[in-house]
């Protein structure tokens, strides 16, 4: 099983981004993690495509796409074509989520579904075979270095009995509060893939903090 840290590139110096860039194509990350926000789903505005042109510019690592926005439905072709490889969705956002999910897989990007802390996975039960990652929220969206919630560590394990036999080869990502502090305990329960933004960035040495979180991927504890 590989592990996959995605660094989120919210929480990088924009007044220094392709320092942090590079920083992040030299590191043992695996993806650019890239949060858009729009003020109306969750009460806080990032960046559109002006921004991701330039990350994908000088990024050597795919772009993990995390929309939330209302409608995504009208933007997925766009952010396809500024370079997402996975663009994912909120559940909550979406009416016609088949319909959503389809559109991405036809725009040439991976497909992914958010669950926001109140959201149960039975949810995803009717799509799940459709999907190539999930993204379980563990803090409330819309603000970087809010505190961990620990019913995460349920809805993982919940999420990975979904898809026993059904999509065994789910990216089952994790998103707000991670660190060093917690990523073996969300190996053990069945995560395998891992945003940080301040638990990378507010460090002394980023690239050094990657390379442990990718470390103790290697080690599981019970919980």
């Amino acid at each position: 099983m590989k592990y996959i840290i995605a660094p989120s590139i919210l929480s990088a110096d924009f007044g220094n981004l392709q320092r942090d860039i590079e920083m992040i194509n030299q590191s043992e990350a695996d993806w650019f993690h890239v949060d858009v926000m729009d003020g109306v789903f969750v009460p806080n505005i990032s960046f559109g495509f002006p921004v991701m042109a330039a990350v994908k510019k000088y990024a050597t690592k795919p772009l993990d796409v995390h929309l939330m926005i209302v409608d995504p439905d009208k933007y997925i072709e766009d952010f396809a074509k500024a370079g997402a490889d996975r663009i994912t969705v909120h559940y909550e956002a979406c009416t016609h989520l088949h319909r959503t999910i389809q559109l991405i897989k036809a725009s040439g990007c991976k497909a992914g579904v958010a669950l926001n802390p109140h959201t149960p996975v039975t949810l995803l039960q009717d799509v799940i075979e459709d999907l190539d990652l999930v993204l379980i929220m563990s803090v409330n969206p819309g603000f970087g270095g809010q505190a961990f919630i620990h019913n995460t560590y349920k809805k993982i394990k919940d999420l990975k009995t979904l898809i026993q036999g059904v999509k065994e080869n789910l990216i089952v990502e994790v998103d707000g509060g991670v660190g060093l502090q917690n990523i073996a305990t969300l190996v053990a329960a069945g995560a395998n893939a891992f945003v940080a933004g301040n638990a990378i960035f507010a460090t002394d040495n980023p690239t050094e903090t990657i390379s442990k979180m990718k470390s103790l991927t290697a080690s599981t504890i019970n919980i």
